[in-house]
């Protein structure tokens, strides 16, 4: 059998494309067979989806081409992608698939894989890409079933609420996945809590669901101000993201927030490892070294989080995106309904805001993500090409590349989600942050002027 898989929906660690365009139902039907040949212990297979109306029929060809290759299938029904990765420990499944989108638009679709409880992802995905090309499937008799999760995962977060005084709390789910949880653990929680576009609709008619991009905020930022609200808290459309919006209505950046878990954590293990991604201020890593811990700088992806938090035995880690990890008293995979319940215990026991927290860190200025639109097929030459200009640099090129300079720092890396280039600058003051953000458009404009213009000051 022969398949050919398009060439821009095998990422670095998911699958991702545009429904019917770049990624089909028979995509779908192929990837089972391919997964399912891999198979070799259990074989059992547990799925989950998102809320997206392409993520039904992409599933049941999925699982059309798991059975067919003799996998047992256990399909867990509508949910967010972290029900999916404890569904996996909960029967020991083999391998874990969740039909996803994530954060991208209602037209996007995707796969993201477990096996053994670990990220599927790089160079396995790369070889079954390959593979599709010339496959031999010995059909054999598996089975698919409803597996009951939904209730279990829920129970499961509630059980770590520990609040010491009430919270008053906007939610905001964006439609997706994790609306219907957020709903029921929004009920445990004591204080006043306003519900934000709880329902699941694959078109997202509220706002797009990435909370990563201060835009799709401001809908909770209003409710958190109007109703003087202690904190409001997002997620993004498969629910293993998080967005944090503290009392004044200010958005909470990602690497801030695992600043603000990194803080409590090293209160009770001041020797422990946390991890964030190359997108996080300098900040994040200069206080956990200051206070004994071992900070470690790695490459943006949950996937690649996930085994660096493996190989280093790390309690925390995360990303810029919101992304938030944690492995001291939970599985160490992504999941936002999770880090919400964290923060909420946190707040309930301190006497400080969440503000108050946030502004007794070091003061930094920095850029938000600034996304240059680019080809797929061309970003990855052009960050090439900006690495070989900056030989006489200090920098990191494990993702991309991080400029070190006096007065700040500067990264550029190719989106491993989305046809774009992902840009931040961080500076100690803003007259310097200017001037790095010139620097970044130089060197851009050395290789593509076009893509230069893209850059605002």
């Amino acid at each position: 059998m022969k398949h050919i898989f398009d060439s821009t929906i095998i990422r670095s660690y998911d699958i991702r494309g545009i429904y019917q365009q770049t990624l089909n139902d028979n995509d779908a039907r192929v990837l089972g067979h391919l997964l399912a040949i891999s198979l070799e212990n259990n074989r059992v297979v547990n799925i989950g989806y998102d809320g997206r109306f392409s993520s039904i029929p992409l599933k049941k060809k999925l699982i059309s081409g798991l059975v067919e290759g003799g996998a047992i299938v256990n399909d867990i029904g509508l949910g967010p992608t972290p029900m999916l990765y404890y569904s996996c420990y909960l029967n020991n499944s083999e391998m874990g698939i969740m039909v996803t989108g994530s954060h991208n638009p209602s037209n996007h679709n995707g796969f993201k894989i477990v096996k053994n409880n670990r990220p599927f992802f790089g160079k396995n995905l790369k070889d079954l890409a390959e593979n599709g090309t010339n496959y031999e499937l010995v059909e054999k008799t598996g089975s698919s079933n409803f597996y009951k999760v939904r209730e279990k995962y829920t129970q499961k977060l509630i059980s770590y609420l520990n609040q010491k005084k009430k919270l008053n709390i906007c939610w905001d789910s964006g439609n997706g996945a994790a609306g219907e949880i957020m709903n029921s653990i929004s009920k445990k929680v004591l204080g006043k809590n306003i519900l934000l576009f709880d329902n699941i609709d694959g078109n997202f008619p509220n706002h797009h669901p990435d909370p990563s991009d201060p835009k799709n905020l401001q809908d909770i930022i209003k409710c958190v101000k109007e109703n003087s609200l202690d904190v409001g808290i997002a997620f993004d459309g498969d629910g293993d993201r998080i967005g944090v919006v503290d009392d004044k209505g200010r958005v909470v950046p990602g690497d801030i927030l695992l600043l603000v878990f990194a803080k409590d954590i090293l209160k009770k293990d001041n020797s422990c490892s946390i991890i964030g991604d190359v997108k996080c201020s300098k900040i994040l890593f200069d206080y956990i070294k200051k206070h004994g811990g071992k900070s470690i700088m790695a490459k943006t992806g949950h996937s690649h989080i996930k085994e660096c938090i493996k190989e280093n035995n790390a309690q925390l880690a995360g990303e810029m995106s919101g992304h938030i990890f944690f492995a001291d008293n939970y599985f160490g995979y992504d999941d936002a309904l999770y880090a919400a319940v964290r923060l909420i215990n946190l707040l309930s026991e301190s006497e400080k805001k969440l503000s108050d927290i946030i502004d007794e860190f070091p003061k930094s200025y920095n850029t938000p993500e600034i996304r240059i639109e680019c080809d797929d097929k061309e970003k990855f030459k052009i960050i090439d090409k900006v690495i070989n200009n900056q030989k006489n640099k200090k920098y990191s090129d494990i993702d991309g590349i991080r400029v070190e300079l006096e007065n700040g720092w500067w990264l550029m890396r190719a989106s491993n989600t989305q046809a774009a280039m992902v840009l931040r600058c961080e500076a100690n003051s803003e007259k310097d942050l200017d001037e790095i953000i010139s620097i970044v458009r130089s060197e851009i404009k050395k290789v593509s002027p076009e893509l230069s213009k893209q850059i605002l000051t």
